[in-house]
This record gives C-alpha cells, sequence and structure tokens, in this order.
C-alpha cells in the first residue's frame, strides 16, 4: 500500500467530475438552511451521519472485495431520490474513467463492462482503492471526506462564503469523520459475513426532497 495514492484519489483535482455537484448544499442554500459558517457546518455535520456514513461503508465494502453488483443495488436501496440516484451513477461513470486511467485493474474493467451506464460512486470509489492498493479505512474516509468537502466547496461559490472560514468548518469535524468512517469499516466488515443488510441504511429525507426540488430548476450553477 503507497499512502501517497490515498492523497491522489481524494484531491479535488482528481478528474472524478465531483467539481460539477454540490451534495445538496445548492439546494440548501435556496431554502435558506445554509447562509453562513455556522449553518454550513451543521448541513455538513447532518450529511456526514447519514449519506456520508453510508458511502463509507459501500467504498470500504468494495475495498474489501464485495460484489459489486450486490454493493450496487444496496446503494440504489439506499437512496430514494431518482435525481440523486442519477447523479451517483453519474460521478460514478466519471471517476470509472479516472480510475482505469490511473490505476488499470481487470476489476474496474470487469465493472465498466457491467455498468455501462455507472455504478453507484462510493461503490467504485471502494474499487478504486482497492485498484490503488488502499484499505477500507482509506477508502471509507475518502468517501466521508468528500461527503463534507464537496458542500463546504460549493457554498463558497453559492454565498460568496471566505473559504478560510468553510475549511475551519470542515477542521472541526474532522474528528466526527474519524469516527464516521470507523464506523463505516465496521459495518463493512460485518457485511463480508452477514451480507449487504448489514451495512447502514442512515438517510436525510431533507437530502431527498432537496434533490428532487433542484432536479426540476430550469438554471442551476450545479448538477447536484
Amino acid at each position: 500500500m503507497t499512502r501517497a495514492a490515498l492523497l491522489v484519489l481524494a484531491d479535488g483535482r482528481f478528474p472524478a467530475g465531483g467539481h460539477a455537484h454540490s451534495g445538496g448544499a445548492e439546494a440548501a442554500v435556496k431554502a435558506g438552511r445554509i447562509t453562513d459558517a455556522a449553518s454550513l457546518e451543521e448541513f455538513c455535520r447532518g450529511r456526514l451521519h447519514t449519506a456520508g456514513l453510508v458511502a463509507g461503508a459501500l467504498a470500504a465494502a468494495a475495498a474489501l472485495g464485495a460484489d459489486p453488483g450486490e454493493l450496487d443495488a444496496a446503494a440504489d436501496a439506499r437512496t430514494p431520490s431518482p435525481a440523486l440516484r442519477t447523479a451517483a451513477r453519474r460521478l460514478g461513470r466519471q471517476l470509472l474513467r479516472a480510475a482505469r486511467a490511473t490505476w488499470p485493474s481487470l476489476e474496474l474493467d470487469a465493472v465498466a463492462r457491467e455498468f455501462p451506464k455507472g455504478a453507484h460512486q462510493p461503490v467504485v470509489l471502494g474499487l478504486a482503492a482497492r485498484a490503488a492498493g488502499l484499505g477500507p479505512e482509506d477508502a471509507a474516509h475518502c468517501a466521508v471526506y468528500e461527503s463534507v468537502s464537496g458542500p463546504a466547496t460549493a457554498t463558497v461559490r453559492l454565498l460568496s462564503l471566505d473559504p478560510f472560514h468553510a475549511t475551519a468548518a470542515l477542521a472541526r469535524l474532522a474528528p466526527e469523520l474519524d469516527r464516521v468512517a470507523d464506523r463505516a469499516v465496521a459495518a463493512a466488515r460485518r457485511a463480508r459475513a452477514e451480507g449487504v443488510d448489514a451495512l447502514p441504511a442512515a438517510s436525510g429525507p431533507l437530502l431527498e426532497v432537496g434533490a428532487e426540488w433542484h432536479a426540476a430548476w430550469p438554471v442551476r450553477l450545479f448538477a447536484s
């Protein structure tokens, strides 16, 4: 394993398409739920413990070698919003392209054939981590960090929020990111023996409702 590979995979400049998505922040800003650094931190905290936990567990399970088809079906079941499912598959397709170019792998090639329209992004993230020689802890940390860094970056653009304040909000959440990643890995390890039903199914109803509302906008800055 090379820890530097984790930096490459988690780097916001990795060409995986995440820059075009706000993680629900654009809808939350429009609804008045994010107005400043403090409300951004609370939004990210809620996202971390719901969507972030689920994504981290899916990514960790994929890194451990769980069946990608079963994980993708589990991700579908945990994503009620059609708009979010579409976004997750679009991001998964882009991430898979980048990962195959960066860490060529027969396993990634097989997933590309099985899911020509894209598998869910956390599943692909775990497979990319595995191809890069990383472990489930690395995959989980990458997934949970993405769950909050995307909204923080988007909010800087949406509200002209001071980027120092947005980054400070992420730094304050760092201990919680570690704890959520640990929970995600523990669940992924249980799933090896108990099946994908052992993976968390934490939900954020406002994220789901906001995604459907956002998808209907005629003009928007972010894809989701």
